[in-house]
């Protein structure tokens, strides 16, 4: 570990990328993987088409840009694929759980890690507490419309925007409890959901273009036009005060003024990060399922603006009414409303669950990593973070039962958008200081890119409300009082550099030679005369550091100490001072070796007896013959080939057994 001003053990202390990525710090890889391209790209259409899809185009034609709101969808989808880009590149470098908040702990330290986290607790809270409630909302409606009765004492609490709500409540507390025991009915529910959904907008789109009259889209830039009172934006305030102008909708501005609430429809797609760790090869998945699930919610999206704003003129649409089904009503294709009811329902289901695994992942990195009560991060049986899916799914029902979080859905944006702002930063910032991080997916033009990416995602937060930067500012003020008095304590980094360096471990002791050199008798050939050094028994010296004792030299050839590395003179023999073992196959001394070319002595097959060859006459008769019984044993595969503890398998797969020590071969 390199100690320079990266690692000082401070609020900046630094994450690096081999303890972030690796299997010691932290207990790291975990989670069960679980995850394949295919599942991330229906994990990122899951979060990003929610019931948005059927009601922000009417919403931001009728109010904002009429028929040119098509453009600012493909300016909203530019934006977030520009950050994208930037996710895809760090999700390849630290493919870790905790997404912008364990890449700005690599990249700027700490307290700049724990500010993105806690602004992301703040973005999945929300999210999945505001979209229960839109769920309540959609099912409520989806009851009326197919004139399902609801009891009285029911009617009270459900489909309301505010106080106890049983819809909302019940399906928090379904999604929660299949998380939380590991049930892979999780998955396959999101790719049936995410299936149907994606059917319904198949529907909705062939349905409107069916209808669709290219004189709906004259004018396609409405004239400009004063802008209602209503709240006003940080952007709207800052042209207010140095020019003195008042904020306006349609016309060009209005394109502009359009993008950043579209924009909310497109977050999702940097949730996929947090799969990493339950994601194979996550450094080339993780980008490729990214990207192609934002293409895919782009053109859908864009597909859906075009089928609406085609079918009616946006002077007739009411922004009071179900915009999409009101379109549908007034040509006449009134059934697509129930059409549009089951789409919604389905689409906010996987929204809930997606937003769920996100926020218990991130939960369960700033645990792991010590900044939240560590013991949030223990693992359950089912190889899943259970404990922070208890304690982050119990804090979103409780918001979604005691808080109007309808009226704070900016808070959503503002908590992505700033963690878009440090996501970028910090691939400039380890494309400077790490440039030798294998990057398996690169932001082209990264500074240019990057750049653009953090001039975008500014213009955004800019136009949201002032009253949400207020908020928000509360917020993060709270994170920060929360980090210095637990946090910065109890952090695992903090813990690692506090710790004094371990102590040189006491060497093994070699209990058997290795294959092939003859066992060792407690004495080896070292400097002095008439020998080496004796070696202690075994435990003499406990756990701590052996005495200063030479070691032999390695007797292998390509070792550290090879033969042409060895000294020479006197030490230059081998490293131990017995002879090798015998070959129990050699010949006693004294005795002719049978198989040795040239003439044989006299004897009983001497070559006077015999010939030249003792087999071309005599007893055994002329010709050649087959087998050679002196060269090969006719019982034995190869004896002299293989080595001896190797047999060669028969044709039937079956292995010879092996003899009975002191007998014959015993079945």
């Amino acid at each position: 570990m390199t100690w320079d001003v990266r690692m000082r053990n401070n609020m900046f202390r630094r994450l690096p990328v081999e303890q972030a990525t690796g299997r010691l710090y932290g207990g790291r890889h975990r989670l069960r993987v679980v995850y394949r391209t295919r599942d991330l790209i229906v994990l990122g259409l899951g979060v990003m088409i929610g019931s948005g899809i059927f009601k922000i185009s009417g919403e931001q034609a009728a109010t904002t840009a009429g028929p040119s709101v098509i453009i600012s969808f493909l300016i909203a989808g530019g934006v977030c694929l520009l950050a994208a880009l930037s996710y895809a590149e760090l999700s390849s470098i630290v493919p870790v759980a905790g997404s912008a908040y364990s890449f700005s702990y690599v990249a700027f330290g700490e307290i700049w890690a724990w500010v993105v986290g806690w602004a992301l607790v703040l973005e999945l809270l929300l999210a999945a507490s505001v979209v229960a409630r839109a769920w309540s909302l959609y099912a409520t409606q989806a009851l009326a419309d197919f004139a399902v009765p609801v009891p009285s004492w029911l009617a009270g609490i459900i489909g309301q925007e505010k106080g106890f709500d049983l819809f909302a409540f019940g399906i928090l507390v379904l999604l929660i409890t299949m998380l939380a025991t590991g049930s892979r009915l999780s998955l396959r529910s999101l790719w049936f959901m995410v299936m149907a959904k994606l059917i319904v907008i198949g529907l909705v789109v062939a349905t409107g273009l069916k209808f669709f009259h290219a004189g709906n889209l004259t004018p396609f830039v409405p004239p400009e036009r004063p802008a209602p009172d209503g709240a006003t934006t940080v952007l709207d305030a800052v042209l207010g005060a140095v020019t003195g102008s008042k904020p306006g909708v349609f016309g060009i501005w209005g394109i502009f003024a359009a993008a950043p609430a579209i924009a909310f429809a497109y977050i999702g797609f940097d949730l996929i990060a947090t799969a990493s760790e339950e994601t194979d090869d996550a450094p080339r998945k993780v980008p490729r399922g990214m990207l192609t699930s934002l293409a895919i919610a782009v053109v859908l999206y864009v597909a859906v603006a075009v089928a609406m704003v085609g079918m009616v003129s946006t002077d007739r649409l009411d922004p009071a009414k179900p915009l999409l089904a009101t379109a549908f009503g007034l040509v006449g294709a009134d059934s697509m409303g129930k059409i549009i009811d089951v789409g919604a329902v389905l689409a906010l289901t996987t929204v809930i669950l997606v937003v769920l695994i996100s926020l218990t992942r991130v939960v369960f990195s700033m645990s792991r990593d010590g900044l939240l009560p560590r013991p949030i991060a223990g693992m359950s049986r089912y190889r899943v973070p259970s404990r922070a899916t208890l304690v982050a799914g119990g804090a979103a029902v409780v918001m979604s039962q005691t808080i109007n979080v309808l009226t704070l859905e900016q808070m959503v944006v503002i908590g992505t958008l700033f963690a878009f702002l440090f996501v970028s930063a910090a691939v400039l910032a380890l494309r400077r200081d790490r440039p030798d991080l294998h990057r398996p997916f690169r932001v082209p033009a990264a500074p240019v890119t990057a750049a653009a990416t953090i001039l975008a995602t500014g213009w955004l937060m800019l136009n949201l409300k002032v009253q949400t930067w207020g908020y928000f500012a509360v917020w993060m003020a709270v994170g920060i009082v929360i980090y210095l008095a637990y946090g910065r304590r109890k952090s695992q980094m903090k813990l690692l550099l506090d710790a004094p360096p371990p102590e040189r471990p006491a060497a093994a002791r070699t209990q058997a030679p290795p294959p092939g050199v003859a066992p060792f008798d407690g004495s080896f050939a070292g400097p002095g005369q008439g020998g080496g050094f004796p070696v202690p028994p075994p435990g003499s010296y406990g756990a701590g550091p052996r005495p200063n004792v030479p070691a032999p030299e390695s007797p292998y050839p390509t070792g550290r100490y090879s033969v042409g590395r060895r000294p020479s003179g006197p030490y230059d023999r081998e490293p131990y001072d017995r002879e090798p073992p015998a070959d129990p196959y050699a010949l006693d001394p004294g005795v002719p070796n049978p198989f040795a070319s040239g003439p044989h002595p006299g004897g009983r097959y001497s070559a006077e007896q015999f010939g030249s060859n003792p087999y071309e006459g005599g007893r055994y008769g002329t010709g050649p013959h087959t087998r050679d019984p002196y060269v090969q044993d006719p019982y034995v595969e190869k004896p002299y080939v293989q080595e001896p503890s190797v047999q060669e398998p028969y044709e039937d797969g079956e292995r010879e057994e092996p003899p009975y020590p002191g007998g014959r071969h015993r079945r």
